[in-house]
């Protein structure tokens, strides 16, 4: 059969036939729709395709698209679309040739016709990928045509072929916008509605792809707030029966609409007040054991995005987020301990009752020291350490200090202090700080043994520490001289030495900072702690 098709396809490349089909698509009505047929079912062939190409037949089906005729349409769409397909030289012709109008304008004058609408998302399915067809698509309708047509599909490859395309299309922030003003949301929740109990595997994929329709949607800053609407949009008002559902799919799709409404802090408190975090509490617990990493990952997003405003953080608490989240420190998923702790400690700051509150909780601790001691997750061992600087720094609690200590903790945030990243190794050198200077007593032998003082001066010494860190640096070393044996560590170390050379640093703050602590060891009669 292959060799069959390969000898036709030959015979028809050495004879004159696709020159002289040419000639009749443009010089024989008559014959055109004929012709468009046949050419349509040559181009199956993979090696015809070229052949049509070099016979220039492209150029010549592309002004057809403008023809009255439904049946030459559908021929000469699934003519190009078969020659074209996979070709992405011709089909940056199609869209410079306007193209993408002629479909459009096809799609919106025979919307009822099933096998004419059918090639036209096909290609516009093909096209969309490239950029200069979304921006041509933007000036059109095709926003109310694609959403007319999800509405009025009634059976499967329909609705998987344009819930394709409007993915691609939603890649373009206009179109974005453009496809909620035409009201694809109520679509798509119609959609969501129809397909949850279904267990057919094209209703199950449906369903995935009109749930990645919605996210997609939410990406774009405008169309967010087209789709939140202050709370009174389509696609909020459905969260709830989604976070409440037993499909895991559209929990996932809740909670992912809660995080991407939540990128904005207005939107952030009216959702807290309209009383979002319980039913997101309710659903990570529905996966704290053998749950759904994906659900967990995406509820704790919507949650540390919703604590991020000031006001958010005290009800929050108050609803006893800080407390009912902690079910999740068993989890054994780096992308959910990562969220964890990020989420803690975007609750924790500037909240020094609560930072009091859980940086005395042993269980806490004793999860944060395992991580931090960990090496299979770098991100995760940073987030752990971060927490319990933010910990420290929030609290100012010597019953924090003493906690952390007695945890085994402390080390950790010495070695976080000569961190690679500077936000972190502030972070660390400031939590030191308020510890040394509320109960350095208990913690000093810890920082003796973790060479600290040694630690701070290769920091000072190093050129290429920035200087915050610097400034932070002999911060945490003013604190430290308090202690008699600190203090003399850092006389053996030469720490004088290199502080009289910061006193001529280009940072003013540097500057002050080093000549504060080079007074401080040049005092000779003060009074030491042994």
């Amino acid at each position: 059969m292959i060799t069959n098709e390969h000898k036709t396809s030959s015979l028809i490349a050495e004879s004159d036939v696709l020159p002289a089909f040419a000639r009749l698509l443009q010089s024989n009505p008559l014959c055109a729709v004929k012709a468009a047929e046949v050419l349509a079912e040559i181009a199956k062939n993979e090696e015809m395709k070229t052949h049509c190409i070099d016979a220039g037949l492209v150029p010549v089906l592309i002004p057809l698209l403008d023809s009255t005729d439904q049946e030459m349409l559908l021929h000469v769409g699934r003519a190009i679309g078969r020659i074209c397909y996979d070709n992405n030289d011709l089909q940056e012709q199609l869209v410079g040739a306007e193209v993408i109008t002629s479909l459009v304008r096809i799609m919106s004058n025979y919307p009822d016709n099933e096998p004419l609408v059918r090639v036209n998302l096909l290609a516009l399915s093909n096209l969309a990928d490239i950029d200069t067809a979304k921006q041509a698509l933007s000036k059109t309708r095709v926003a109310e045509h694609l959403v007319h047509q999800l509405r009025a599909a009634n059976h499967h490859e329909k609705v998987e072929i344009i819930l394709e395309v409007l993915h691609t299309l939603a890649e373009n922030d206009a179109l974005k916008s453009q496809l909620v003003e035409a009201g694809i949301q109520e679509a798509i929740v119609e959609i969501l509605q129809r397909l949850q109990d279904s267990s057919k595997p094209e209703d199950v994929c449906s369903l995935k792809a009109a749930s990645d329709l919605i996210v997609s949607l939410l990406l774009g800053d405008e169309s967010m707030q087209q789709l939140f609407a202050e709370g009174n949009g389509v696609i909020y008002q459905s969260v709830g029966t989604w976070l409440a559902s037993k499909h895991t799919q559209l929990q996932l799709t809740g909670a992912l609409a809660i995080a991407n409404f939540a990128r904005n802090d207005s939107n952030c408190v009216r959702m807290v007040q309209l009383g979002i975090v319980r039913q997101l509490l309710d659903l990570l617990e529905q996966h704290v054991e053998s749950g759904d990493v994906s659900v967990q990952h995406a509820a704790l997003s919507a949650l540390r995005n919703l604590a991020i405003p000031v006001a958010n953080k005290v009800q929050m608490l108050d609803e006893g987020v800080g407390q009912r989240i902690q079910m999740l420190l068993r989890s054994e998923m780096p992308p959910v301990q990562f969220k964890l702790l990020g989420t803690l400690r975007m609750l924790m700051d500037g909240q020094a009752d609560a930072a009091e509150e859980l940086g005395q909780d042993p269980v806490l601790l004793h999860r944060l020291v395992q991580w931090c001691d960990s090496n299979d997750h770098a991100g995760v061992c940073g987030e752990a350490n971060r927490l319990l600087a933010s910990l420290l720094r929030h609290s100012c609690s010597q019953e924090v200090v003493k906690a952390i200590q007695e945890a085994q903790a402390m080390k950790h945030l010495v070695s976080m202090a000569t961190s690679e990243h500077a936000i972190m190794q502030n972070e660390a050198l400031i939590a030191l700080a308020i510890a040394s200077a509320v109960n350095l007593e208990i913690i000093k032998d810890t920082f003796k043994e973790a060479k600290l003082v040694q630690n701070i001066h290769k920091l000072l010494q190093d050129e290429s520490t920035g200087p915050e860190v610097k400034y932070n640096s002999i911060g945490l070393l003013c604190s430290l001289l308090n202690s008699g044996d600190l203090r003399k560590e850092a006389e053996e170390d030469k720490m004088k030495e290199t502080l009289e050379k910061l006193c001529g640093h280009i940072n003013g703050n540097v500057a002050k900072q080093a000549l504060m602590a080079v007074q401080i060891l040049n005092e000779e009669h003060r009074l030491f702690e042994p």
